[in-house]
């Protein structure tokens, strides 16, 4: 059984529920997880070559909008990233669906850290779908720019996947699960950003991404 408290702006809902594939259709969403009761599935890898050069393959082109899922480890956002969240959500509708999940930083209170980080990880992964393709936002992942984020969501759109998802880990990073069912490591900076930091450059970044893609007029 797993007990989630879903939260989309100022309306809260508390649910009991066995099947978390009920939960569906919110833009804005906080999902706090106590306790698991699910079998994980295991996925084969795919092989992804980062986009050669600084410039975006797919500019102008026509690509598979993918729905984009983000996963974020960490503790109540503040008001003023939430409503910097909520604002780029609102601006990449007319780009494809943005769903924003919230998971609960050290949900059973563990007082070792790699225990925390094993139950922050069953956490993510059993809310990661089999046929989605996996980004995982990590300090050692590949150093990819605007134009090779953009090329990045066009090729995603090519691999049949029904969805992207990001996963932004908690303070100790990911788990052993979540980086072998990843199909792409990438990081924002070389800077170490806490979540809500790293949630708000992802969020524009991915904004961005999509004007560079339509070839309009935001990036410059």
């Amino acid at each position: 059984m797993i007990r989630y408290i879903l939260q989309m702006h100022s309306c809260t809902e508390e649910l009991q529920c066995n099947n978390i594939e009920n939960i569906t259709g919110f833009e804005s969403q906080e999902i706090l997880v106590y306790g698991m009761g699910l079998s994980l599935f295991a996925i084969s890898k795919t092989h992804y070559s980062y986009p050669p050069g600084k410039q975006c393959k797919y500019a102008g082109q026509t690509v598979r909008a993918l729905p984009i899922r983000i996963l974020t480890v960490g503790k109540k956002r503040s008001p003023g990233v939430q409503l910097i969240v909520d604002e780029y959500i609102e601006k990449l509708k007319i780009y494809c669906s943005v769903q924003d999940i919230r998971l609960k930083s050290n949900p059973k209170n563990a007082k070792d850290v790699m225990a925390q980080i094993e139950h922050e990880d069953i956490s993510v992964m059993s809310l990661v779908k089999s046929n989605e393709w996996v980004v995982m936002l990590d300090e050692h992942g590949a150093d990819v720019g605007s134009e090779q984020m953009a090329s990045l969501i066009g090729d995603a759109g090519n691999t049949g996947a029904s969805s992207i998802v990001f996963c932004i880990g908690g303070p100790y990073g990911h788990g052993r699960q979540l980086k072998e069912r990843a199909d792409v490591s990438i990081k924002l900076s070389s800077l170490v950003l806490n979540h809500e930091v790293a949630l708000v450059v992802l969020i524009e970044q991915l904004y961005r991404a999509w004007t560079i893609l339509k070839g309009q007029k935001y990036h410059h």
